[in-house]
């Protein structure tokens, strides 16, 4: 059940094992932005792990018998989702194994390795690796972590909008990223149910409109290819129930390049100190290029760190 009452409950399970992250005012600066003069960032990049994925894993990890966790537990991941769940096997002491495809970059790897996870490289996109992962749970009765469409990954992901209710009462409008759908499928339905004025704005990669083409057709589309470098934003393709929560709640969903969403992590780190990769500077790449304006209270997700987008 995706509600708020399971996003509630899942703050509290949550609560020992993450961290609430700032949300700041991006002011002063010296390049504003006259469309949203009134912008604050909720900074997901200084989650452990870097990135907002931490939450998701843990309540899913909390919500299995420690008998089914200790046998192993799998997924498939651009990076982020993956270090989520190398997270979640570090808490439990339990193995982690994660598929990624070829283009991951060499340093997510290491750190899922840090974090004692074992990693295994499949296919050019993560569907490719999704599919390897999936088989191998199947063979080895593993436990298998979906990125974007697991209910109490879901859920956990929706604690971001609690926090960022919290810290801006007065919120008119949020931008997110979407990579899969499973982060803001979880702020929306959190936000939503408790102030349903705000506006919910949803960025794709324009080398990966997943969920932007889904809406257009009004069902499921699978992209015939991705042509986006920003790795965590690049299923080809989402899930039903991700879509369903979106075509509910989710306002508009706006396409950024890969330029775009370089221009905005430099503008994170030359203003703000703040190193984001690609995905992360994704929401803030819709703003800068002026197609997300308000002039009331916008938060933009910096939703994980990297230095892709420094490069």
């Amino acid at each position: 059940m995706i509600d708020l009452d399971a996003i509630r409950a899942a703050r509290q399970r949550i609560q020992p094992h993450i961290r609430q992250t700032p949300l700041v005012q991006a002011a002063p600066v010296r390049q504003a932005f006259p469309g949203a003069p009134d912008l604050y960032l909720k900074l997901e990049n200084m989650q452990i792990i870097g990135s907002f994925k931490a939450r998701g894993a843990v309540n899913k990890l909390l919500s299995l018998p420690a008998e089914q966790v200790a046998r192993g537990i799998i997924t498939a991941s651009g990076g982020n989702h993956g270090l989520g769940v190398a997270y979640a096997g570090w808490l439990a002491n339990a193995p982690a194994r994660i598929y990624l495809p070829h283009s991951t970059p060499e340093s997510k790897a290491q750190k899922l390795i840090n974090w004692g996870a074992q990693v295994t490289y499949e296919g050019d996109v993560w569907d490719d690796a999704n599919y390897a992962a999936l088989a191998h749970a199947e063979r080895d009765g593993l436990t298998y972590f979906h990125p974007f469409a697991d209910p109490a990954v879901i859920v956990g992901q929706g604690t971001v909008g609690l926090e960022v209710l919290d810290a801006l009462p007065q919120i008119e409008s949020i931008v997110i990223a979407i990579g899969g759908g499973g982060l803001i499928s979880g702020i929306s339905s959190a936000i939503k149910a408790l102030k349903p004025e705000v506006r919910i704005i949803g960025v794709e990669a324009t080398g990966a409109p997943t969920l932007y083409e889904s809406l257009k057709a009004g069902h499921l589309i699978e992209l015939a290819e991705i042509r986006t470098v920003a790795g965590t934003l690049a299923p080809r393709r989402s899930e039903q129930i991700n879509l369903d929560i979106i075509q509910r709640y989710v306002d508009e969903i706006i396409l950024v390049s890969d330029d775009d969403m370089r221009a905005a992590a430099r503008w994170l780190w030359f203003e703000m100190g703040i190193a984001a990769e690609l995905s992360g500077a994704a929401a803030l790449a819709a703003v800068l290029t002026g197609q997300v304006q308000s002039n009331g209270a916008m938060c933009v997700l910096v939703c994980g760190a990297g230095t892709d987008g420094l490069a």
